[in-house]
Formats: C-alpha cells, structure tokens, sequence
C-alpha cells in the first residue's frame, strides 16, 4: 500500500502513460489490490482493478455459496452491494475524460451468472473499472491517491466486509433466488409450463424502465387456476398456474395481456426480491417468437410452415439475407425447437398476420394451392400434441384460436379470468386444416460453416458490442435486436466470445450447430466465464442456449 502511495508521489503531473508503473499486486490492511491492466489516456476504456479477500476477511460464512444456486446469488447481492458504495462514496469526474469514474457491472432486475464477483473457498474477488484521473494527459495523482486510499478501502468495507455485520439482508436475497429456482422446478409435477404467484406485481414503470410500477394493480389468480405450493424458505404460497398444452391470453386494449406476457418471458431469470415478478417463473426453455423482417436465415428447414416458394425454390433447406415477416417467424419457431424449448411465447401485435391466421372466406378466394404457408393456426395443436410443445398466445383480433386452445385467460384490468368454457361455445368447431403435413423436426442436425473470420492482418476476429444487442464480429454486424430475452451487453459479449470458441475448435462441422454451441456453454458452466477471455475482465454475463444459437443462427456463412 505504501509503495503504492510512492509510485503515485512520484509520477504526480507526468504523463499519463507514466500510470502504467502502477500495474501490480498490492496488499492493504483488509484486502489485496490488484491493477490488472491500466489505461493508455483518459479517454479510453478505464483501467481495470481486483480486489481480494480471504474467508476470514470478508467473514460471510460457507453456507452461504456453498450449491450453484446459492453461489450465484451471493455473487449477485455483493456485486449490487459494490454498486451502491460506489453511489455514495466515490467524487466521479475529476479531471478530463472519464477520469474519476468506479463501476462494477451488474444486472437490473434480474439474477445473472457474471464474473464481477466470484466467491469460493479461497477468496473472495471483486473486479471493478477504475478510471485513473488526469488533466489533459497529465497524471493528477493527488485525485488517484484519494480513489485509492480514501474511496476504494470504504466502498470494500460497505460492499464486502461482513464480519460483525447482520447478514439478514444477504440471507434474504440468496433465499428468494432459491425459492424461485424451487418454484421453477416443480413446474414439471403441476404439469404447467408458468406460474404467477398471488400479489406479484407485474407492471413496469416504462417500456425501457423495468423497475416495478408501484401503483399497478397486483395479481390475483383465477379460481380455476389456482395451486397452493410449498417452497423451502417462504413457505406456502398460492398463484395461478399455466397448464401445458395451448394457452390464449384475451382481452381488450390496455388491459395487461402484453404486461402478463413479458413477465412470462422475463420468467425463464430469477429476479431480486422487491422486483414483484420474484414468484413468477417459466419453463426454462421456453422462448419468446416474433416476425423479424429482414434478418438473415441459414439453411433452416422451414417447411413445416412454408412450402415450396415460386419458381420452384425450396424451404427444406432454406437461406436468406433478407426475410420476410413469415418466413422469419417460421424460422424463429424451427430454430427453439433446435434448442429443446418446451413452450413458445407469441404475441399477435408482434407476429406476421399471415403466418398467424388463414381464415375460411380467404381460404376459399385463395386455394391451398396457391398458397404455400400453412399458418400456426393449423399446426399449433400439432406442435402440442407430437412435440409436447406449449404455447402461449397473446390475441385480441383473431377468435380462430378459441376453436384449438386448451386454456383461455382473460385479463380485464389487470385481472385474469378463466373463459375457457365460454370461449368453447363461441369457437364452433375447428378450422380446416389442409393436407399438407410436414414433420416438424426431420434430417441430421444442420452442419452450417460460421463465417467468423478476422479482419485482415489482424490474428483474431474483433468482437464488440456496440448496443445492448448489436454485436460486431470481425467482418460482420450480428443483429440481435428482436431476440427479445437478450438482457445485458455482457451475455451478448459472451455470446460473441462462445462463437469464437467454436470457430476456433471448429465443432460445429463436425457435432453439427446446437451440439457444438451446447458443447462451448457445458464448458463455461463448468470452467467459468473467465475462459472466455485472455486477460482478466469482470464484465460478461452468461447467456442461455437459445440466444446463442440465435447469434449463430444470424451470423453470415460460407456456401
């Protein structure tokens, strides 16, 4: 610490390269301080810094990370704790370009596996950006002194010292994480596909705040779907469960279908306690399906939907650079089930109407053999009753659906009512479906060559994330915008990392593409994130298979 206090001493009003001597280990009075890797100029990315503390220095007992779960959690709840000390504790800018700055990246409303924190029986180790401060591109060392050896010890000492301190609050947070990964395991032995508990809070402030809205109207569960669990720290509880099979969620305008809908689609994460959405919980699978104009598709077979194209062009091995809204969505449905999902998300506001629906008066204007789109209408069943295949739709403008739902929900005000049984009288009997039966999943896993190549006279392809889900690699742009269950610019960094990974062990020619992706993702759960990187970096986010695979599934490829 005190050769530290030097150095700083002795380089004050140098130029700003002169920080780089500060790279090293440092001890402190209760922790270790590492300076990984330190910035060239104010204006570039900040430094990066760890911190290290043994067992008997952060004093939070064993228990606390000893299964996944749990160990997720805590790294959760310190990361966030870092977080707010650094609100209260650090100046900011002080000097030229982000010079002042501390962060430590975490998640929003949900719990991500990162590699901000990592606790194990070692050590406890916390990586933070740290942006040593200047003036034009000179040393201001007075400023870094004060980051060093008056802000960073208090923010460690608020964050990750616990010794002496009630661990009431972490207990609660690790708790209601293990209570919802209880309560999404025993989806399966209720034989839904969600559940939404009673009193949830399911709307947000904004569209892009997705805090919880404290004056929404809170849930309250239909009779007909009500179950009663047990979980292992809250006890009882009570809610509204959203059986396999074929759901329809009803309603007019403004009435909470498409809120009801992405708490479903934000299910498949835990969440932190006060979020209002901690006890609701989906399939983890399960996946959210939208027309995306314009992406590109390889090799996929969409012919379950879309039948031969005119001029004879083919959809058992179809590929584009530019798709439609049906031939997009069909895709969408062929990649999850690639994937292994149980359960499709649909809304109609952001679906393709004709992939959706062909009613009869169309039907007869237009013949089946004209037309080469069987729509989900007359194949949703199917995928229920083949595939074991849920879905659950959002619909406001088409009663053909009525006729093949095993459920309907109603929301009206926020509250949801079970119409099922009206909802049957209404429907009459089902639509014609035409002759055409294609199978859903038919031929060897595709064998698809990435084409991931660098820059050139570069070694390795560059991977960036411009925006939350824009991800530059090498030569191309990987358009992830309307993967909608893509939360954080570090799972889609990840993401470009993991596809590196099988483009440098070229597994997936040979596994074929969701079993090599599936490979790199086993080795991550096993190995950590930090495999993913050379150097050490707090900053990425795991992702789950589908969004890798959508990554994939949208990157350019050699013919």
């Amino acid at each position: 610490m005190e050769q530290l206090r030097s150095l700083l001493h002795s380089i004050d009003g140098r130029g700003y390269k002169a920080y780089k001597q500060l790279q090293g280990c440092y001890n402190f009075a209760n922790f270790q301080l590492s300076i990984d890797h330190v910035q060239g100029d104010p204006f570039a990315l900040p430094s990066r810094i760890s911190i290290q503390l043994t067992a008997e220095q952060h004093g939070i007992p064993a228990q606390f990370w000893q299964t996944r779960v749990r160990q997720t959690a805590l790294e959760d709840f310190l990361a966030r704790e870092i977080h707010a000390a650094l609100q209260v504790n650090v100046k900011g800018r002080r000097g030229t370009g982000h010079s002042g700055d501390m962060e430590i990246s975490i998640n929003g409303q949900q719990v991500l596996k990162r590699n901000a924190v990592l606790i194990n029986n070692d050590q406890l180790e916390a990586r933070l950006l740290f942006a040593l401060p200047g003036s034009g591109r000179s040393v201001l060392a007075g400023e870094a002194a004060e980051m060093f050896f008056i802000e960073l010890p208090r923010v460690i000492e608020q964050g990750l010292i616990w010794a002496n301190r009630s661990l009431e609050k972490m207990r609660t947070h690790i708790e209601s994480i293990e209570d919802q990964h209880a309560l999404r395991e025993q989806l399966d032995d209720l034989k839904a596909v969600a559940f939404v508990a009673d009193g949830s809070l399911l709307p947000r402030q904004t569209g892009i705040d997705d805090r919880p809205f404290a004056k929404g109207i809170r849930f309250k569960s239909p009779t007909e779907l009500k179950r009663t669990l047990d979980l292992p720290h809250r006890g009882m509880i009570s809610g509204m469960a959203i059986p396999a099979g074929v759901t329809l969620i009803v309603g007019g305008g403004f009435h909470g279908k498409s809120t009801l809908l992405q708490a479903l689609e934000r299910g498949i994460y835990n969440h932190i306690p006060g979020d209002g959405r901690e006890l609701v919980v989906t399939d983890p699978t399960a996946v959210k399906i939208r027309a995306e104009d314009h992406r590109s598709i390889n090799q996929v077979d969409i012919s379950p939907f879309i039948a031969t194209l005119p001029g004879n062009r083919e959809t058992s091995n179809f590929s584009t650079e530019n798709a439609s809204g049906s031939t997009s969505q069909a895709a969408n449905i062929i990649e999850a089930l690639e994937c292994g999902c149980r359960c499709l998300l649909i809304d109609e506001d952001t679906s393709a109407t004709n992939f959706m629906i062909r009613d009869q008066r169309m039907q007869q204007l237009v013949p089946d053999n004209q037309e080469p789109i069987t729509p989900l209408l007359h194949r949703v069943r199917e995928l229920y009753e083949t595939e074991g295949v849920s879905s659950i739709i959002v619909t406001g403008g088409s009663g053909d659906y009525l006729s093949v739902a095993d459920q309907v929900i109603m929301l009206n005000n926020y509250q949801p009512f079970d119409v099922t049984d009206k909802a049957r009288k209404i429907a009459g009997t089902k639509p014609e479906v035409g002759s055409r039966k294609v199978p859903f999943r038919q031929g060897l896993p595709r064998k698809i060559k990435l084409n991931l190549r660098a820059l050139p006279r570069q070694r390795e392809a560059k991977i960036l994330v411009r925006e939350q889900r824009l991800l530059e690699y090498g030569r191309q742009r990987i358009d992830l915008s309307q993967v909608e269950q893509l939360l954080d610019s570090g799972q889609t960094e990840s993401i470009g990392r993991l596809l590196a990974w099988c483009h440098q062990h070229d597994t997936h020619q040979e596994l074929g593409l969701i079993a090599a992706i599936q490979q790199a993702l086993d080795q991550v759960e096993q190995r950590g994130l930090d495999i993913l990187l050379s150097w050490k970096a707090g900053h990425l986010a795991m992702p789950r298979l589908y969004e890798l695979a959508a990554a994939a599934n949208r990157a350019r490829c050699d013919s």
